[in-house]
């Protein structure tokens, strides 16, 4: 792939202040506050969730143009958004109860089919694959305490499980579930019984669990917390020796002792080569981060607003970030003049690969 998001850095940089100078704005993105965007797992394809009650799905070219190719809307605001593995299909998850899907396959680009329901709203869906089954399921986490599990093909449920409080978030990586709920509640599910949980833990952060992320390999998860602070957890306690916190998205004052200004950890992504990952959060602010090294690898300008969700794509070489008001200064902070893009970085250079590994360490 060539072009502004194919160029590899001739040289390696060893600077740790990142470049957003050339980063590329989304064409015609949402008209209010962006809740979630992910990149297609099979082409360069982003789809983009909103308040605006719609998910948007681009074509991005390799020069970093990008092109509105679908769209469904929601009869509320529009909380997540995810694709099938096949690229075929997304799902929006939406404050109107339901879960509704595009099958861009049959040439539909403007309708989206309601495939789940819960009796508040839903904040996130994944596609799952549920060990001998031949089809992927849907698995979507509710405000009503709830994940469901759903067969396409079928307008009830499969399954249902209840959690301790609401569902914040959740993902999927292999067999690995990780379910993050009010409270600071984490419970993880192995897939290949899925009607249960596998494990039950309270968070490692003092504060409310914004995002979870599952690691490539789906050993474990990070967790991002409204107070700063990332955490790295392995499922197994025997890698729990590997289990780490870390504080991040955090500023002081010039001129002011003692004082740190605190800002939530809005989103986690992981490469999908290299396995380092990101963090983003309502400073306005995304740093890449190589968890094995614990060490930061970059660290970017704030962009002009917060930073409310951010993706990989499938090779890598783009990352994706929305600017838009996270909600963390409440209702009369969102103001007609908030910021709404999603922006595409250039991935080049060394900029997420991890640390060299030294003779001297293991």
């Amino acid at each position: 792939m060539s072009g502004l998001f194919g160029q590899p850095s001739s040289t390696a940089s060893t600077n740790t202040t990142g470049d957003i100078s050339k980063d590329v704005t989304l064409t015609a993105p949402p008209e209010d506050g962006i809740s979630d965007l992910k990149f297609s797992p099979q082409s360069e394809h982003l789809a983009v969730s909103s308040w605006d009650k719609k998910v948007r799905i681009y074509e991005i070219s390799a020069s970093g143009g990008s092109e509105g190719k679908a769209l469904f809307e929601h009869e509320q605001p529009v909380l997540g958004c995810c694709w099938s593995k096949d690229g075929t299909k997304v799902v929006g998850a939406g404050a109107d109860k339901a879960a509704r899907m595009m099958d861009l396959s049959s040439g539909n680009t403007t309708t989206g089919q309601q495939v789940a329901a819960h009796d508040a709203p839903i904040r996130c869906a994944r596609f799952v694959d549920i060990p001998n089954q031949q089809s992927q399921m849907l698995v979507t986490g509710s405000w009503d305490k709830t994940i469901k599990y759903w067969d396409l093909r079928q307008s009830s449920p499969v399954a249902s499980v209840t959690c301790q409080e609401r569902v914040y978030s959740l993902d999927v990586m292999n067999t690995l579930l990780v379910v993050a709920t009010a409270d600071r509640y984490i419970n993880i599910v192995n897939l290949s019984d899925p009607g249960k949980f596998y494990k039950t833990i309270q968070s490692p952060l003092k504060w409310q669990t914004r995002v979870v992320t599952c690691f490539n390999d789906g050993s474990g998860f990070a967790v991002g917390s409204v107070e700063g602070r990332c955490a790295i957890q392995y499922v197994e306690d025997k890698d729990s020796s590997a289990n780490f916190s870390f504080k991040c998205h955090r500023s002081t004052p010039s001129g002011v002792n003692n004082n740190t200004n605190v800002f939530s950890v809005n989103a986690i992504s992981f490469h999908p080569q290299h396995g380092t990952f990101s963090t983003a959060g309502s400073d306005g602010t995304f740093h890449f981060w190589d968890k094995d090294a614990k060490h930061r690898l970059k660290g970017y300008p704030e962009v002009g607003g917060s930073i409310t969700a951010t993706d990989f794509n499938r090779t890598g070489n783009i990352f994706a970030y929305s600017v838009s008001y996270d909600w963390s200064k409440g209702y009369a902070a969102n103001t007609p003049q908030t910021v709404n893009k999603v922006m595409l970085h250039a991935v080049t250079g060394d900029e997420c690969k991890p640390r060299p590994k030294t003779g001297g360490r293991k």
